[in-house]
């Protein structure tokens, strides 16, 4: 599991229903069920992920998570996760709203495109910058919205949602502290948050 789920899965915490979005190959939701006693569903769009997620025996549908969103009723879920995958979404605002309605606490994961790697690369190169928490370039990226802590946090609030927790993160998955507390939106690379309605 990547280390970053690590931090995820404990925001999530035990006993949990558990809406995994946008799961991947389902480890995370693998990892709640086995280990933190959780119930859970995955939802992914990307074929060999859904069939990594049947072979790891985790619950899944597959599809577009912003189309089987509203198909979930008020109150299905604990916990709504979405892991380092709004930037992919058509609609952000729209993804975390629904997340709002069918779950009281959302955890979000996602990379900082104000990081100073991507900042220098873009003044210095004049390119659009391919690092190792985003490792695509600008014509095969998923990434169809740049989003900076300082978006997020704005767009949160302009929906009604508390932050619980913050926990800022490098490119490796790990947490980061001291000066990055600081200046996040500069020195780190991904932030996960806990957030509430």
């Amino acid at each position: 599991m990547r280390p970053d789920l690590d931090i995820v899965a404990s925001l999530v915490g035990s006993g949990q229903r558990v809406l995994d979005l946008g799961c991947g190959d389902g480890a995370l939701l693998e990892n709640l069920i086995s280990e933190r006693e959780c119930t859970g569903l995955g939802v992914e769009r990307e074929l060999d992920d859904f069939h990594a997620c049947i072979a790891r025996g985790v619950p899944v549908t597959q599809g577009d998570l912003e189309e089987e969103l509203p198909r979930f009723k008020e109150g299905d879920f604990d916990v709504a996760v979405l892991s380092l995958t709004l930037q992919a979404v058509r609609r952000p605002d729209r993804v975390l709203t629904e997340m709002k309605r069918i779950s009281p606490r959302l955890v979000v994961s996602l990379p900082n495109f104000a990081h100073l790697k991507m900042r220098t690369t873009l003044a210095i190169r004049g390119r659009m910058p391919v690092t190792d928490a985003l490792p695509y370039q600008w014509f095969d990226t998923p990434n169809i919205h740049l989003c900076t802590i300082g978006d997020f946090e704005t767009l949160t609030a302009d929906l009604e949602l508390g932050i619980e927790r913050r926990v800022l993160i490098d490119a490796s998955g790990h947490k980061v502290a001291g000066v990055a507390n600081r200046f996040p939106n500069l020195l780190a690379e991904r932030a996960v948050y806990s957030l509430h309605r």
